[in-house]
C-alpha cells in the first residue's frame, strides 16, 4: 500500500509517457494481502473457510461410508455388477443362486466400506495443502467446485490406497471365493460367453466415486442451505458465494 501511495504521489512531476509506465508498475504490484476482490473478507478466511467446509464434508458423509451398510444401504452409492456381470447375476437367478448372486454384490460393498476407512489422511493433506487461489477459485465456483478440487488432488493417491485394501478385503471377508465359485459356476454353463472380469479394479473405481458424490452431496447443502452453515465462519465465507 505505501508503495502505491508514494507513486501515486510522483504522478504530477511526471510526462505521459513515464505516466504509462507506472500505470505497468502498479499493475504487478502485490495488493494488501487481506483484500481479495471479496469486500471485506481476508485471503485467510477464505481458506480457513473452505477448508472447514470441506473437512465438515469429509467428517460427515465420508464416516458415514466405512459404516457396515455405509455402501450396500446407501441407494446413492451401493455398488452394483458391472454390465460383464449382470447377465452372470440374472442367469444365477433363473437357475435359483439368488442367494449366492445377493452375496456377491454384498462382498463387493462390503470392501469399499472397508477401504473408505483409509482416505480421511489422504483427504486432510489435500485440503491443509490448499492454496488461496484455489480456495477463492471454489468459494466462487460451481456447487461440485469443492468436490471437484478434492477429486483432481486426491483420485491418484486414493486408488493406489483403496486398491490393496479392496483385494485384502475381498480376502477377509470371503469375497474372493465368493466370486470365485460365482464365475466358475457360470462358465460351465453350456452357451455362454466366460467371463473373467477384475473385480478388485472396479470396486477400487466405484469406492472413489461413491466417495466423491457423497462429499458433493455435502458440499451443496452447504452452499445452499444456510442451516448447515454450522459456524460464524461458514457462514461469513458462503454469505460471499451467495451473492455472485
Amino acid at each position: 500500500m505505501k508503495t502505491k501511495i508514494a507513486l501515486l504521489l510522483l504522478v504530477p512531476t511526471l510526462g505521459f509517457s513515464q505516466i504509462k509506465i507506472l500505470d505497468e508498475i502498479k499493475k504487478i504490484v502485490p495488493s494488501n494481502s487481506s483484500s481479495s476482490g471479496l469486500g471485506s473478507l481476508s485471503s485467510l478466511d477464505i481458506s480457513q473457510g473452505l477448508k472447514e467446509a470441506l473437512n465438515k464434508g469429509i467428517e460427515k458423509q465420508v464416516t458415514k461410508l466405512t459404516a457396515v451398510d455405509g455402501f450396500y444401504k446407501n441407494e446413492m452409492v451401493k455398488i452394483l455388477l458391472p454390465e460383464e456381470l449382470q447377465r452372470v447375476d440374472k442367469t444365477l437367478r433363473k437357475m435359483g443362486m439368488s442367494s449366492l448372486a445377493d452375496k456377491g454384490i454384498l462382498m463387493l460393498n462390503r470392501a469399499a466400506e472397508d477401504a473408505v476407512k483409509e482416505s480421511t489422511p489422504i483427504f486432510v493433506d489435500a485440503v491443509k495443502n490448499m492454496s488461496f487461489a484455489d480456495a477463492k477459485n471454489i468459494l466462487m465456483g460451481s456447487e461440485n467446485a469443492a468436490t471437484s478440487y478434492l477429486q483432481t488432488e486426491t483420485t491418484s493417491p486414493l486408488y493406489a490406497k483403496f486398491n490393496p485394501v479392496i483385494q485384502n478385503s475381498f480376502v477377509k471377508v470371503g469375497a474372493d471365493k465368493v466370486w470365485a465359485s460365482i464365475i466358475k459356476k457360470y462358465n460351465s454353463l453350456p452357451m455362454v460367453t466366460k467371463v473373467n472380469p477384475d473385480l478388485t479394479d472396479y470396486t477400487t473405481n466405484k469406492a472413489l466415486e461413491g466417495v466423491f458424490k457423497m462429499i458433493a452431496v455435502e458440499e451443496k447443502d452447504i452452499r445452499t442451505n444456510l442451516n448447515a452453515r454450522s459456524t460464524d465462519l461458514l457462514k461469513k465465507v458462503f454469505a460471499k458465494q451467495d451473492k455472485k
